[in-house]
């Protein structure tokens, strides 16, 4: 399971097993997991967030997006 950023509290990583799935990025912190898909940013699945907390988690998604991109893309060899 990569990391690819800890920040404000929350880990962003994907599975390795997942690179035939479009972009997306699994998010946890403490009873909190939710899965965003990243272009464009949509919930996929949550449990244990209210709705304040996965809006700033989808920010946070947004605006590490090029980042999250690119970690995929390396990992599963796409360009």
């Amino acid at each position: 399971m990569p990391t690819i950023l800890r920040i404000d509290g929350y880990r962003l990583f994907f599975f390795s097993n997942e690179g035939n799935e479009p972009i997306h990025i699994h998010v946890e912190s403490g009873d909190g997991y939710c899965k965003y898909w990243v272009n464009p940013t949509i919930l996929a699945i949550s449990s244990g967030y209210n709705s304040s907390e996965l809006n700033r988690i989808k920010k946070l998604v947004e605006e590490h997006s090029t980042k999250i991109e690119n970690s995929w893309n390396e990992y599963f060899n796409q360009t």
